[in-house]
């Protein structure tokens, strides 16, 4: 793990597998307005905090219209002890299985950005079925609600007769927290575990300890300028220490995790959560990929292929999960 000095407290780290991602030293265009635009809506004196605690976000998200599958896939809505978990199963698919954790700091429950995500996921290669589970987010379930919905998931998909090499498990933001917080409680009940990992832009440190949430503080343009956000609120640990691995896996032992792809923004405040995990694997002698993305923000991913750096981003997620 990331060594923390006595000066500052704060995480450190030296990855060797670093990748920075740029089109010629060039940002596009679109990621500029769209950063921008991020910059003005939470600058807003009005709507601003609500933006950055996530509370606009759920009020948006009741207004969305109904989301509709390809024509060659089907979706489901399967009923799951507290909760849904969705089904993305494409018409022509092949062994491999993606179970994808949604972001939304764990107050936000899934929306249809995150199942375009799951059409992305289903289209890879010869196609692959994507589970989805809408697990509880706080503040009315705290921890551990969302963590049981996804163990409950994982452990459906093997009910279903996959077998859990051919899984791999996707997270981005709190998703990507409790993308390695199932590998970690898995590991620890002696059950087997995924493939790989997918983590985009995870939240791994509920204690905000890395170097990047101060160097970041004014460039992030979504959680940046404020303490008030849902990083520093945390509301699903309730009242259990922020440092449990389940919570903040960076606190939890890597040893024997999956091989992980990690992909974050240069200038978002959690990318020291990036850095630090794969560094933490990089001491166990774990494989692992860590991408930063020039100029980027906080799961920039989200604008598919309406912004370049997206689009390149996805290829190559295809390619880690084809290869």
């Amino acid at each position: 793990m990331g060594k923390q000095t006595e000066k500052d407290n704060l995480f450190s780290v030296d990855v060797e597998n670093l990748e920075i991602i740029e089109d010629n030293g060039k940002e596009s265009i679109r990621a500029k307005v769209i950063k921008e635009c991020m910059r003005l809506a939470t600058g807003n004196p009005i709507i601003g905090t609500k933006i950055q605690m996530g509370e606009l976000q759920r009020k948006w998200m009741e207004k969305e219209p109904a989301w509709h599958a390809p024509d060659s896939m089907r979706w489901e809505e399967i009923s799951l002890n507290h909760f849904t978990l969705e089904s993305l199963i494409p018409d022509r698919k092949g062994e491999k299985i993606v179970l994808q954790l949604h972001g939304g700091g764990y107050v936000n429950p899934i929306k249809n950005v995150y199942r375009n995500f799951a059409k992305k996921y289903a289209e890879m290669g010869d196609g692959m079925g994507v589970y989805s589970p809408d697990y509880r987010v706080a503040p009315e379930h705290t921890y551990p609600a969302a963590l049981l919905d996804v163990i409950t998931s994982y452990e459906y998909i093997l009910r279903q007769g996959h077998l859990a090499r051919n899984i791999i498990v996707a997270g981005d933001s709190a998703g990507g927290g409790l993308a390695v917080a199932l590998c970690m409680w898995l590991q620890a009940h002696h059950r087997e575990l995924p493939s790989k990992l997918v983590l985009m832009s995870p939240w791994l440190d509920m204690t905000a300890s890395g170097e990047s949430y101060d160097r970041n503080f004014d460039k992030d343009p979504m959680f940046g300028g404020t303490r008030e956000s849902m990083i520093y609120r945390r509301d699903y640990a309730g009242d259990y220490d922020i440092r449990d691995p389940y919570l903040s896996p960076l606190y939890g032992d890597f040893n024997g995790m999956p091989e992980m792809l990690i992909q974050a923004g240069e200038i978002e405040m959690l990318r020291s959560d990036a850095e630090s995990a794969a560094k933490a694997m990089e001491d166990v002698g774990g494989k692992v990929s860590l991408q930063i993305y020039k100029g980027m923000f906080h799961v920039f991913q989200m604008g598919l292929e309406q912004i370049p750096e997206s689009a390149k981003a996805w290829e190559e997620v295809e390619k880690f999960i084809l290869s």
